[in-house]
């Protein structure tokens, strides 16, 4: 039995969907664009584009999306979770199921994920400091090596 309210548990549902079919989007666009298919590549980001909206309003509809600092202390606390016990496990089960390949793809992304965790720490005290925005930049790891070309 979920600890979720009912209406919190289909939002979260609805959202995890979207956010799912955007990312699915994403990777067609890419696939697109180095097939040469600009133009396919463009319709399937604004697709994607539409699902992100699509995941965002009920990601607000739910209460997730609160104070900087409490949407930070959400996101480390995620990025903590996937490092320590999602993407261990992960890893650990294909080793045991003998798939090379993908164990060693999880264990690249485990290290992109430390990155993550540390560009959020970073953040959190860049944030603490700050008396308006925080200085561009970019997360550390994103797009740094599983994903890239």
């Amino acid at each position: 039995m979920s600890r979720l309210p009912r209406h919190l548990e289909h939002l979260k549902t609805g959202f995890t969907a979207e956010a799912v079919s955007a990312a699915m989007f994403r990777a067609f666009a890419e696939q697109a664009e180095g097939d040469g298919k600009a133009n396919l590549a463009r319709r399937w980001r604004r697709l994607a584009e539409e699902k992100d909206g699509l995941a965002i309003l009920q990601l607000r509809a739910a209460g997730k999306v609160q104070t900087d600092d409490r949407n930070l202390r959400e996101a480390i606390a995620e990025e903590q979770y996937e490092n320590d016990v999602l993407y261990p496990r992960l890893v650990a089960e294909m080793e045991y199921l003998g798939q090379a390949e993908e164990r060693t793809l999880l264990e690249r992304i485990l290290d992109e994920q430390r990155g993550h965790l540390a560009g959020l720490d970073e953040l959190r005290r860049e944030l603490t400091g700050a008396r308006g925005d925080v200085a561009e930049g970019r997360a550390a790891g994103v797009g740094a090596g599983v994903g890239a070309k």
